[in-house]
């Protein structure tokens, strides 16, 4: 496995980390851990790294890694830099030939979606959203239980994700914990608590009923004084077939960590 992003003081590019090793079967042998080289040189001897394995920038990465033997470059690459730079990291790896695992969101915006979906199309290879939830055994239980009819029809749906880490100061002039590039348009895109935990919520619900969304009436909200981005959003939600559901994201629910629920 190679990396992009992740180096020192970043939060998920640790998460993705643990995560590779859980099963002994993933090697992180190389990276473009920093758009600073100097601090991706760093990281690399962090993680014990050889030196040549370690870039200053993903493109670099991606020309050198593609010009190695086959058996000796890496196999995919985990994405893990801020939300803007998706698009540009997962191209740039897939059309040098190498499989993707990209933390969400997929792209800045939609239109960068139809392209990477096109650009991975013609190339072969895999492109990997990191919706991780899908992954736990209740999650694929619970969708085997919809699957076979023992739910009977589905009419309604609720699924939730409440934060409460981002509250901060909601009466006075605080940021809380989220006064960071989660917060500015520019970096994060048009949203950041439905775009960062929402999506989740969201994925959760297609992938367990299978149902799509037909019609959806969003309020965003930035509660914190300052904030340029929601955080919270409440979704009344149309399904295709009938269903109707509620989708509800926030990250200033006290007392709430990641209590994810359908």
């Amino acid at each position: 496995m190679g990396m992009v992003g992740g180096g020192r003081g970043a939060f998920i590019g640790a998460v993705h980390r643990m995560a590779a090793n859980l099963d002994g079967k993933i090697e992180l042998v190389a990276g473009a851990f920093s758009s600073d080289p100097e601090k991706s040189k760093l990281s690399g001897e962090d993680f014990f790294l050889d030196p040549n394995r370690v870039y200053g920038s993903y493109q670099e990465m991606a020309e050198k890694e593609a010009a190695l033997p086959e058996d000796q470059r890496i196999d995919f690459v985990s994405i893990v830099v801020q939300n803007h730079l998706h698009f540009e990291v997962a191209k740039t790896f897939i059309e040098a030939g190498f499989h993707v695992v990209c933390d969400k969101p997929m792209t800045f915006n939609l239109q960068q979606a139809y392209e990477l979906r096109e650009i991975v199309n013609q190339s072969g290879k895999i492109f990997a959203l990191t919706h991780n939830y899908t992954g736990y055994p209740m999650v694929k239980e619970a969708r085997r239980m919809v699957r076979a009819g023992e739910l009977g029809r589905i009419l309604k749906i609720v699924a939730e994700y409440p934060q409460g880490y981002a509250v901060g100061d909601v009466e006075g002039d605080g940021q809380g914990k989220i006064n960071n590039w989660r917060s500015d348009p520019k970096i994060a895109g048009v949203s950041n608590c439905m775009g960062d935990i929402g999506t989740h919520a969201h994925n959760l619900v297609r992938y367990v009923t299978g149902l799509e969304i037909d019609e959806i009436c969003s309020e965003l909200t930035a509660f914190i004084p300052g904030r340029e981005l929601d955080d919270d959003g409440n979704n009344l939600v149309r399904f295709r077939g009938g269903a109707k559901g509620i989708i509800y994201a926030s990250q200033i629910s006290n007392g709430d960590e990641n209590a994810l629920n359908i």
